[in-house]
């Protein structure tokens, strides 16, 4: 029953994007498109996994029986970029197809506040490394979740007369406002 609150709370009630305003980057960025968002979910949710798993070994593993937890966040900021560069690098020999599927949006996810957002929740919140899996997978479903819907509201709008000034970032703005205000439903579920 637990896993089930903790992936609702971190799929519909605090989404990533629309209630903790992490990864906003990509979100208004990257979302001109479905298919584009949807590579981008997929690459986030491996990337933001991975790293969870990893960042919480090192926390409990190295920097609490150290003492230096006050490192915590330069260490995962490098665990992040090393675990991007790793995998593209891996992705390029293994599955070249992948890889350029993926690609374009690796280099994006090493600089996303979400993946080390995820990262650090995990710890604060005291999750075990089961319960952190969980969070992180469900919390990059979220980041999905808003991305595609995000990314299918901008084509409609695209393709409706929409009046000049409110062209571009200011109706991506009051969209993304209004989907944030959508999410807010959900509040009472977990």
């Amino acid at each position: 029953m637990e896993y089930i609150i903790i992936i609702i709370a971190a799929i519909f009630v605090n989404n990533i994007i629309l209630s903790q305003f992490l990864g906003v980057c990509p979100f208004l960025g990257v979302s001109g498109k479905v298919s584009t968002s949807i590579g981008m979910s997929g690459a986030v949710m491996f990337v933001i996994t991975i790293a969870t798993m990893v960042t919480w070994l090192l926390q409990y593993y190295i920097l609490v029986p150290f003492n230096i937890e006050f490192l915590q966040t330069i260490t995962f900021i490098l665990v992040i970029a090393a675990l991007v560069q790793m995998v593209e690098i891996i992705l390029k020999k293994v599955s070249p197809s992948l890889y350029q599927a993926l690609g374009i949006f690796l280099p994006l996810i090493t600089t996303n506040c979400a993946v080390l957002g995820v990262a650090i929740l995990t710890i604060q919140k005291d999750f075990n490394l089961m319960e952190g899996v969980v969070f992180a997978m469900a919390t990059s479903i979220g980041f999905g979740l808003a991305m595609v819907l995000f990314s299918g509201i901008r084509e409609h709008l695209d393709r409706m007369e929409v009046p000049k000034g409110m062209q571009g970032i200011p109706s991506a703005l009051i969209t993304a406002g209004i989907l944030a205000l959508a999410f807010m439903g959900f509040t009472g579920l977990a």
